[in-house]
C-alpha cells in the first residue's frame, strides 16, 4: 500500500500508464501515476466527507421529525404531515449513507429503521408483509445443517487430534456456566431493583393483547433434557431445527471418520470441506436479501401491534435493556480484556451478525455470517465450527438474563412473595433449563413457562411479555450473538491460536 493510503498494486489492472504497464524508468509513466494517485486519494476524501454529512444530516432530521411528532396534536393535520414526511426525509437519507458506504450493516440499518415507520404508517398494509421476514428466515435455516456438518467434520476430522476436541470440549463448558450463571444473576438482580412487575393488573393481560401462538409448556426433568440432547433420526433433527442434536452427530461422524484410515477418509473430508465452502458462498447470497427480510419482519411486528402496546411495559423493557448494557460493559467487555482481544477490530468483526441477530430476533440467523466473521477475525475454523454452534445451546447469555428477569416479574406481578431460598433453586432450575434452548425466536418463553408451571406459579402475568416479547427478544438475541462471538476468540486464546496467522492482518491495532 502507498503512504497516501491508495492500494498501488490495484492500479495496474485499470491503469495502461501506471509503472508496471509502461516500464519503471519512464518518467511519464511516473509522473501519471504521481498525478492519479494524488486523484484516487481526493476522491476518497470526499467520499469520506460526503458519507459523514450524509449520516451526521440524517440524525438531525431524524431528531426534527421527533420533535415535531411530540408537538403535534390530532387537530393539527398539517403538523402530522410534516412530521411523516421528516421521518421518511430522514430514513432516504440514511439510504444514501448506505448507498455510499457500501455496506450491507448499514443497509440492514436501513431496512429496520424503513420497516418500522412503515408499520407505524400503514398498518392495515404491513400486515401482509410478514412473508418477506418468512423468507428470509427459511433461507437462512436450510443453510445451518449442513453448514455445521460440513464444518464441524472438517474441523474435527481434519486434523484427527481427538484430544484438542475434547480439550475445547472441556474449556468451553467451564467458560459457558460461568457466564451464563452472571447473566442470570444479573437478570434477577436488574428485576429485583426495578420491581417492574409489581403493580400490574391481571386483567391488563386479557385487555387488547394481541393474539398470542400456542407454546408447549411441558417442563423437561434433567434427565429428559439430557436425553434430548441426542438425535434418534438425524433428518428429523434437521427437519426440526434441533441444533444440539445436529451438532452431536457431526461430532460422532467426524471423530468415527478420524478413525477411518487416511486413504477412506480423504474423499469424506473433501466432500465436507467443499460442502462449508459452498454453504458459506450461499450464505453471502442470501444475506443480500437480508435489508428485504429485516423491513417486512419490522413492518409486521410494528403494524400488528402497534405502538401504543409497549408503554405500559417500557419499565421492563427498560430494565432489560440496562441488565444486558451491565452485563456487556462489567463482563464480557474485562473478559474480552483479560483475554487481549482487539475490541475495535472485534466489534467491527461482530457488527453485522449482531445487527442481523437484533433485527429477525433469530440466533439461527446470524449463525453462518458469525462462522464466518469470527474466522476472518483470526479463530482457527475448527475452534469456530466447534465453539458457536455448542454455544448456541449452552451460552445463550441474553436468553438467560432474560430468563431470570422474566420470571422474578411473573412472581412480583402475581403479588408472590418467594425467599431466598425458594430463588435459588428457580435460577438453578432456570440454568440447567436453558441448556435446551434453541436459537430461535420465542424459545425463551417456553423456558420460562415451563419453569414457572414447575413450580406451579400462575402463568397468566406471562402473557402481559407477548406485546413486547419482538422488542425484548431483539435484545437479548444479539446479546447471545455477541456472547458467542467473543467466546470463540476467547476459547481460541485460551488454546493458544489466537489470532490464526493467516488472519494476523485483520486484527492489527489501526
Amino acid at each position: 500500500m502507498d503512504p497516501t493510503g491508495v492500494l498501488t498494486s490495484d492500479l495496474p489492472a485499470f491503469l495502461p500508464f501506471a509503472p508496471a504497464n509502461l516500464g519503471s524508468n519512464s518518467p511519464v509513466s511516473h509522473l501519471t501515476y504521481a498525478a492519479v494517485r494524488h486523484t484516487v486519494r481526493l476522491h476518497h476524501g470526499v467520499r469520506t466527507r460526503v458519507k459523514k454529512k450524509l449520516l451526521i444530516a440524517a440524525f438531525i432530521v431524524a431528531a426534527i421529525s421527533i420533535a415535531v411528532s411530540l408537538a403535534s396534536s390530532p387537530a393539527a393535520v398539517w403538523i402530522s404531515a410534516l412530521a411523516l414526511y421528516l421521518r421518511w426525509g430522514a430514513i432516504l437519507l440514511l439510504a444514501a449513507y448506505a448507498a455510499a458506504r457500501r455496506s450491507l450493516t448499514s443497509w440492514i440499518a436501513v431496512g429496520l429503521f424503513a420497516g418500522a415507520e412503515f408499520g407505524h404508517d400503514w398498518p392495515g398494509a404491513a400486515a401482509h408483509l410478514q412473508f418477506l421476514g418468512t423468507i428470509f428466515l427459511r433461507l437462512i435455516k436450510v443453510i445451518i445443517a449442513p453448514l455445521l456438518f460440513g464444518t464441524l467434520v472438517v474441523g474435527i476430522a481434519g486434523h484427527a487430534d481427538l484430544k484438542k476436541v475434547g480439550r475445547l470440549g472441556i474449556k468451553s463448558l467451564v467458560y459457558f456456566e460461568i457466564v451464563s450463571t452472571l447473566a442470570l444473576l444479573i437478570g434477577f438482580a436488574a428485576i429485583s431493583i426495578s420491581r417492574a412487575g409489581e403493580g400490574v393488573h391481571f386483567a391488563a393481560a386479557f385487555s387488547g393483547s394481541p393474539a398470542t401462538e400456542p407454546l408447549n409448556i411441558s417442563a423437561h426433568s434433567a434427565s429428559q433434557i439430557v436425553t434430548d440432547i441426542f438425535p434418534e433420526n438425524i433428518a428429523k433433527s434437521v427437519a426440526e431445527g434441533q441444533i444440539l442434536q445436529v451438532v452431536v452427530f457431526s461430532i460422532l461422524f467426524a471423530i468415527a471418520l478420524a478413525l477411518v484410515p487416511e486413504p477412506k477418509r480423504r474423499p469424506m473430508l473433501a466432500f465436507a470441506e467443499s460442502l462449508s465452502e459452498t454453504m458459506f458462498k450461499l450464505t453471502n447470497i442470501v444475506m443480500l436479501f437480508a435489508p428485504i427480510g429485516v423491513f417486512g419482519a419490522v413492518a409486521y411486528t410494528i403494524g400488528h401491534l402497534g405502538m401504543g402496546v409497549w408503554l405500559p411495559l417500557a419499565k421492563l423493557l427498560a430494565t432489560m435493556y440496562v441488565a444486558l448494557f451491565i452485563f456487556i460493559l462489567f463482563v464480557l467487555v474485562p473478559i474480552a480484556m483479560v483475554a487481549r482481544v482487539p475490541l475495535r477490530a472485534f466489534l467491527r468483526a461482530v457488527a453485522e451478525p449482531v445487527t442481523i441477530a437484533f433485527a429477525t430476533a433469530s440466533s439461527e440467523a446470524a449463525l453462518p455470517r458469525a462462522m464466518e466473521q469470527m474466522e476472518l477475525f483470526g479463530v482457527p475454523r475448527e475452534t469456530v465450527a466447534f465453539v458457536l454452534p455448542t454455544g448456541y445451546s449452552f451460552n445463550l447469555d441474553g436468553s438467560s438474563l432474560y430468563q431470570s428477569l422474566a420470571l422474578i416479574f411473573i412472581a412480583q406481578a402475581a403479588g408472590l412473595h418467594l425467599s431466598i431460598g425458594q430463588q435459588a433453586i428457580m435460577l438453578l432450575t432456570l440454568l440447567i433449563s436453558s441448556k435446551g434452548t434453541a436459537g430461535v425466536a420465542r424459545a425463551s418463553l417456553v423456558i420460562v413457562l415451563a419453569t414457572a408451571t414447575s413450580f406451579h406459579m400462575p402463568t397468566e402475568p406471562l402473557f402481559l411479555l407477548f406485546g413486547i416479547d419482538q422488542l425484548m427478544d431483539m435484545g437479548r438475541t444479539a446479546v447471545n450473538v455477541f456472547g458467542n462471538c467473543l467466546a470463540s476468540v476467547v476459547i481460541a486464546r485460551w488454546e493458544g491460536e489466537f489470532p490464526a496467522p493467516r488472519a494476523r492482518s485483520l486484527t492489527t491495532p489501526e
